[in-house]
């Protein structure tokens, strides 16, 4: 399988034009003040009154914390923290927080599943920002200077600011909480969009299934075959009950669904992150988390980075192992 998949320290959340809905009523309340909490307190009642026209969105209705879930994207194990606006390290296009995209347009993302009622919800970073609770015009502030520090830094200036901690923070802890909730929300609507039985689903397959969306965004439309055996449909019981011992289907359709994800150059390339998504993908996976995810590290190979030597102190070599001499070659050393 062939994928251009985005990079997965940045969640750029891929965002579509949905239903007639958009634009009404998601316009922010004036006055409206953010709440000091912790950084995980957020309830859904602080981005309700917001989101409400975006997303038909009830933390009841899954079966995994959507907190857990959003620790989860904020660990900087994975997609990362940052409270001021820099670049996409490949698109050069300006990310927030726990890499919420600041200028993507609304674009159309169609079901092309008959069996599945559920529509993909693809609003702009504005209509997101708006759902957040957050004053538009602030977000134009932040994309003027944005620009201008990229003009005058380029891509490389500001990675060395970024690294050495020295941006000027653009939000607060508490707004890019709000902004990675509306988009862990989205990205738990769009989960259901692609998969027909997302509420039989167990609670670590949700939330595994999320956490792709969030970060592959619409990408994961190429993932053709994976998605072609998450929405296979369910055996008949009575005839796999004489054919094979009772769990055994399941445990090897789930299994199936695993490889074609670890197949994949996603897996591949980000082998870290991609190895603990695959794994909660493993029905046993809430009673031996540990050997779940053994049994995806067994299978999952990393790619090979092949680097280019070069001259300058502090780049990256290859060993090689030391070439074996000819006895020929040998004796003429010894002669001259």
């Amino acid at each position: 399988m062939t994928i251009h998949p985005r990079p997965l320290a940045i969640a750029t959340i891929m965002i579509a034009t949905w239903a007639p809905a958009f634009g009404q009523g998601a316009q922010p309340n004036p006055g409206q003040t953010a709440n000091p909490a912790p950084a995980l307190a957020l309830t859904t009642a602080q981005v309700d009154n917001a989101s409400q026209p975006l997303f038909d969105f009830r933390e009841s209705d899954i079966k995994f914390s959507l907190t857990s879930l959003m620790r989860t994207l904020r660990d900087s194990g994975h997609e990362g923290w940052v409270l001021a606006a820099y670049p996409d390290p490949k698109t050069k296009r300006p990310l927030i927080g726990a890499g919420f995209s600041l200028d993507v347009e609304a674009r159309d993302h169609p079901q092309s599943d008959p069996l599945n009622p559920h529509l993909f919800l693809e609003p702009s970073s504005a209509q997101l920002w708006r759902a957040a609770g957050l004053d538009p015009e602030r977000l134009n502030r932040i994309l003027d200077r944005y620009d201008r520090d990229l003009a005058a830094w380029k891509a490389r200036g500001f990675r060395r600011k970024l690294i050495a901690h020295a941006l000027t923070p653009d939000v607060t802890d508490e707004e890019a909480m709000r902004l990675l909730r509306i988009s862990a929300i989205q990205a738990v609507s769009n989960a259901r969009a692609y998969c027909r039985s997302f509420d039989q689903l167990s609670g670590s397959q949700q939330m595994a299934l999320s956490q792709l969306v969030f970060q592959m965004g619409v990408n994961l439309e190429e993932f053709t075959q994976f998605l072609g055996v998450l929405n296979a449909p369910a055996p008949d019981t009575a005839l796999t009950q004489q054919i094979a011992p009772a769990g055994t289907t399941d445990s090897a359709h789930w299994k199936t669904v695993q490889d074609q994800l670890i197949a994949s150059q996603w897996a591949r390339l980000y082998s870290r992150r991609a190895s603990t998504v695959i794994a909660m993908f493993d029905p046993s996976y809430s009673e031996e988390p540990s050997a779940a995810l053994a049994r995806v590290n067994a299978t999952l190979r990393p790619a090979v980075m092949h680097r280019r030597r070069t001259g300058h102190a502090g780049s990256l070599r290859v060993a090689k192992a030391p070439r074996k001499r000819s006895p020929n070659a040998q004796h003429r050393r010894k002669a001259g």
